[in-house]
């Protein structure tokens, strides 16, 4: 950029002092005027550019690339406004849309100082990128002239979704993939902008590879796991060494909640790729769930190794101490993710469940609002917020974030448990809504045995007594096909020991007598009186026949 370019070869509007202070002009000109245009000052042989076909124009491209790589070094060393000023003069697309896209960046960037600076790290604030309006005018101007290529359109489908024109956002990112399918960027961007199936289903897009990688993500975030599932198992026939594939496979599963499965891709990955973190962090809240100490502690120890800076890697570590029960220290990783990046939706929500744990509500009700900000499909915020309220002695206010996370993940029976407590809770108390959660959480594979047993005893609260012996019946038959023991196989043995009796079916309650005749305690003092019951019983029926 230092040296001046052959004035034969350029016009005095395409040289490069051109650009420069006046003062440096006037210099170089005197330096210059006694001498031939053919032998440069200092002994500089200027550059031979070729001429353009037909060598009717000169070609000024290799003078615009010089500004545009100068501009692409600003812009890698993220000094945006510098990029765009390099580049004010420029036309060519390229150099247009690196321009548009610094001063895009150079708002974003000074809208989080602004953030920071009104209301501290975790606060938030009504800063707005401010280069935007004078991009919007620019862009669409482009747009209406038909200048525009499919990576400016992307820079104006950001600045219109910021605004909040969502359709049209949602038109020129359409537009931008359809020219140019393969910027990831624009159809992420177009995917944050499609939050129902109708949205989605209304999209013009051309038929492209990309475009299922762009399905797949979309259905998944739409919650519809099984046909995301179904997206990338058959884009893995082509792409079969894809690990970005097999890791998405492996987020469908985990919503799906199949941890087995997920544990077993992870574990593959790891021997493919042993330095990845980016999703490492899916793979650590599989293990916390599974109370893997051992494996999660590897986990921990290698990410801290590979990149101790990255959020993925401090929430694998807070995890690591939430599971050993240091709940403080675990805080102390999270808020090191967040400090790393404000909107990782991970840490937010799993700090709100530690401080949960810690019972400090107002804090854990702060951090899930962050997580629902930033993302209001996220239904484990939502169940957060159900929790903290609950813990607070608010029922009501739990319900109404309950439904919320069930209206976003209908087949978590965790959630509908939850919701079915709120029910039962003695401010509310409404049994049979109760009754009707629990139905739906044993449908969705309750994992923790809970519905089946709250069912029979709600059922038997409301003097339902047929129905509380079936649900008792199937508990019993789920606890001896896991082998578990404990004091609802004593409950169910006792009622239904009880309700056959009560209903001469004898045989049946000496069958349960019997069982609880093993435990010690009152149990088993209950079982010989009813046995003693059920002989009176049969002396009577033989003694006076009907």
């Amino acid at each position: 950029m230092g040296i001046e370019q052959d004035p034969a070869k350029y016009t005095p509007s395409h040289t490069r002092f051109q650009r420069g202070s006046s003062s440096i002009r006037r210099r170089f000109r005197t330096a210059a005027s006694g001498e031939s245009s053919a032998t440069p000052s200092g002994g500089v042989s200027y550059v031979a550019t070729p001429l353009m076909a037909g060598g009717e124009e000169y070609d000024y491209a290799a003078v615009d690339n010089d500004f545009y790589l100068l501009a692409k070094s600003y812009f890698d060393c993220r000094e945006y406004r510098r990029a765009a000023h390099v580049l004010r003069d420029q036309i060519s697309k390229k150099a247009i849309f690196l321009r548009c896209y610094a001063l895009y960046l150079a708002g974003e960037k000074r809208k989080e100082e602004e953030m920071i600076e009104l209301e501290g790290p975790l606060g938030k604030s009504d800063a707005v990128n401010k280069e935007n309006v004078s991009l919007e005018r620019e862009l669409s101007t482009l747009r209406k002239n038909g200048t525009i290529d499919s990576f400016c359109l992307y820079v104006y489908g950001l600045v219109l979704k910021e605004k909040g024109s969502e359709n049209l956002a949602r038109t020129v990112l359409v537009e931008s993939v359809n020219s140019y399918p393969w910027n990831w960027s624009a159809w992420s961007e177009l995917q944050s902008l499609c939050t129902t199936i109708e949205t989605l289903n209304s999209l013009n897009l051309n038929n492209h590879w990309m475009k299922d990688f762009f399905l797949a993500c979309t259905y998944q975030e739409l919650r519809m796991h099984n046909e995301s599932l179904s997206k990338y198992e058959h884009l893995q026939t082509t792409f079969s060494f894809s690990n970005y594939i097999q890791a998405q496979i492996a987020k469908a599963q985990y919503n799906l909640r199949e941890f087995e499965v997920v544990e077993v891709i992870f574990e593959e990955l790891l021997r493919n790729d042993p330095y990845r973190i980016e999703d490492m962090d899916m793979y650590s809240n599989v293990l916390y769930a599974k109370e893997c100490f051992s494996a999660l502690s590897y986990l921990a120890h290698r990410v801290f190794l590979t990149d101790k800076y990255r959020p993925e890697s401090c929430c694998i570590i807070g995890n690591y101490y939430s599971l050993k029960g240091q709940h403080e220290k675990s805080v102390v990783y999270f808020r090191r993710a967040l400090k790393l990046n404000k909107n990782y939706l991970s840490a937010w929500t799993l700090m709100g469940h530690e401080y949960v744990e810690m019972k400090n509500t107002s804090a854990a009700v702060d951090a899930y609002r962050r997580a629902v900000d930033i993302n209001p499909c996220d239904y484990r915020a939502w169940y957060g917020l159900g929790q903290a309220y609950e813990m607070m002695g608010m029922p009501f206010y739990a319900l109404h974030y309950f439904k919320k996370s069930v209206f976003l993940q209908p087949n978590d029976s965790r959630l509908w448990i939850a919701m079915a407590q709120c029910y039962e809770a003695k401010q509310v108390y409404m049994l049979e809504e109760a009754i009707k959660c629990y139905k739906r959480a044993a449908n969705c594979n309750d994992r923790e045995a809970i519905a089946l047993h709250q069912l029979a005893k709600l059922h038997c609260e409301l003097g339902h007594t047929e129905e509380a012996a079936f649900y008792y019946k199937k508990d019993l038959d789920r606890m001896e096909a896991e082998e578990r023991e404990g004091p609802n196989m004593v409950e169910a043995l006792m009622f239904l020991a009880q309700h056959c009796k009560s209903k001469k079916r004898f045989e049946e309650a000496e069958v349960y007598c019997t069982r609880l005749l093993d435990y010690t305690g009152p149990e088993k003092e209950t079982a010989e009186s009813i046995l003693r019951g059920i002989r009176y019983e049969k002396l009577d029926v033989e003694h006076f026949p009907s």
